[in-house]
């Protein structure tokens, strides 16, 4: 039983709720630390949250109405004071990267129906300061809280609506369920707007150690704040640039306890690198999508299987056929994970009813379940069909990550006149590398894969195409071939 006038032993059920939770708890702790820039208390948050929310009903903002929020990643903690007071207001927050082009931000927008857009620090400040702290919250469960626009990887980015219930589902009932405990800080440097910075901000609520992030990730200031954390978020190309860079030379990181890698497939030659170089940590990776966030798999990286992305519960999992027949264990087929409170796309009925099915959700990934285990075996859209053959890139692409002269590598299917299609692969060079052909690749692969696995082209660059969560953009990089790549035998 709770003490008199403490908070009552409950979930709660909007996230302006979950903050309130937390400062009657926790006022004076650190929720979010922008490193060299400010800090935020959940006492302060909860206080400008409320202020801001006063500030958005006496200009009219209604509840239901979109709000757009712009913000770079220096301006973290004003971030989190506007996402969750638009929501106090009963608004929806609609978090987007800074860096759009203003054509394509106004684009997002208007496919969201966001007439208002709150952007940086300084606007922050004025709505707070015109506000007061009121202490109305007009924040329901089933209404929608939070709009996510998709990659965009593998076609159009879509709009993503969640409701409270989605994004506070599973949260902690007790203080001494916080998760993370073992750690005091952790530290991700995810950019605002993706899907993995918005499971960092449901974490500041919900784990016990402060979050840690970063204006921009570069490797040596990323690395130079390991020593003082237990916890690290990652995606596999920040992974990769931080393994390659260097900048983990020397550093104590025995104290650093889950390294945990999110938004694509983590290649187990780089987990396996990982696990080297912090020694005490569990490498964990973390399979989930915009649309089936918080359903995920998750799992410590086992050498013994290297490809698998996750154990799996009982009926958390399923892979079907393409008319949504279960399949067996260990065939291949459409990957779909159970989501509770389902999410939805906005404005797109026949979407939403082809990838969210009674509580289940499409993930666009092909893949079995074996041992308990998923393994992946490529997005459904990514899967090259090069003569007989259907090819996994993701295979190839884990194999040539294990190449020591590979820091990252990408493979697409182009045009061929006979097979339809055949493999290209894309390679970033590690910066001690010597020159490398492809000869030598074909050679390397040709003892870790088949025939028809081998990719026919290769081009050499600097980076992969990428978006904002890292996810390398395959329909771009199909343009950087030449004309007439593929046309080979």
């Amino acid at each position: 039983m709770p003490g008199i006038g403490e908070p009552p032993l409950q979930p709660c059920r909007t996230v302006p709720g979950l903050l309130t939770w937390r400062r009657a708890r926790n006022p004076a702790d650190v929720a979010i630390e922008v490193a060299g820039v400010d800090t935020l208390t959940f006492e302060q948050w909860d206080r400008d949250a409320a202020a801001l929310a006063s500030a958005l009903r006496s200009r009219g903002v209604t509840a239901g109405a979109a709000v757009g929020l712009v913000f770079a990643g220096r301006d973290w903690t004003s971030f989190a004071v506007a996402y969750c007071g638009v929501q106090r207001a009963g608004a929806v927050a609609v978090p987007l990267p800074d860096q759009l082009p203003p054509a394509r931000l106004s684009q997002l927008l208007a496919a969201c129906g966001a007439d208002l857009v709150i952007s940086g620090r300084a606007e922050v400040d004025a709505l707070v300061a015109a506000g007061t702290p009121d202490p109305a919250d007009d924040a329901r469960s089933g209404a929608i809280a939070q709009i996510l626009f998709t990659s965009g990887t593998s076609g159009r980015p879509k709009a993503v609506a969640a409701t409270h219930a989605n994004l506070t589902d599973g949260v902690p009932a007790h203080p001494k369920r916080l998760a993370l405990a073992h750690s005091r800080r952790f530290l991700h440097a995810f950019p605002i707007g993706t899907n993995a910075a918005q499971t960092m901000l449901i974490n500041a609520l919900t784990a016990r150690p402060s979050a840690l992030t970063l204006p921009r990730f570069t490797p040596r200031r990323f690395a130079q704040r390991l020593p003082e954390v237990g916890t690290v978020f990652l995606v596999p190309a920040t992974a990769i640039e931080l393994l390659d860079s260097g900048a983990l030379d020397g550093l104590d990181l025995s104290g650093v306890n889950l390294v945990g890698s999110t938004a694509a497939p983590l290649p187990p030659s780089v987990a396996l690198r990982l696990s080297r170089v912090f020694p005490s940590a569990a490498i964990v990776n973390h399979y989930t999508s915009t649309e089936a966030a918080p359903a995920h798999t998750n799992m410590i990286f086992d050498p013994a299987r290297p490809d698998a992305v996750g154990r799996v519960t009982t009926g958390a999992v399923r892979i079907t056929d393409a008319d949504g027949g279960p399949l067996p264990d260990g065939e291949i087929g459409h990957v779909w994970l159970r989501s509770p409170h389902a999410r939805r796309y906005l404005g797109d009925d026949d979407a939403t009813r082809d990838t969210f099915q009674d509580g289940w959700v499409r993930m666009g990934d092909l893949g079995r379940l074996l041992g308990g285990h998923l393994y992946l075996s490529d997005r459904d859209s990514d899967v090259v069909k090069s003569g007989a053959y259907k090819i996994s890139t993701l295979e190839v692409e884990a194999a040539l990550h294990e190449h020591p002269a590979v820091a990252a590598a990408a493979v697409v299917g182009v045009p061929h006149p006979v097979l339809g299609a055949r493999l290209a692969a894309a390679i970033v060079p590690r910066p001690d590398a010597g020159e490398v052909g492809l000869p030598g690749i074909r050679a390397f692969l040709a003892e870790r894969l088949a025939d028809h696995q081998l990719p026919g082209d290769l081009l050499v660059l600097d980076q992969l195409p990428r978006n904002d969560a890292g996810k390398v953009l395959k329909r771009q990089l199909v343009k950087l071939f030449p004309a007439g790549t593929g046309g080979g035998a």
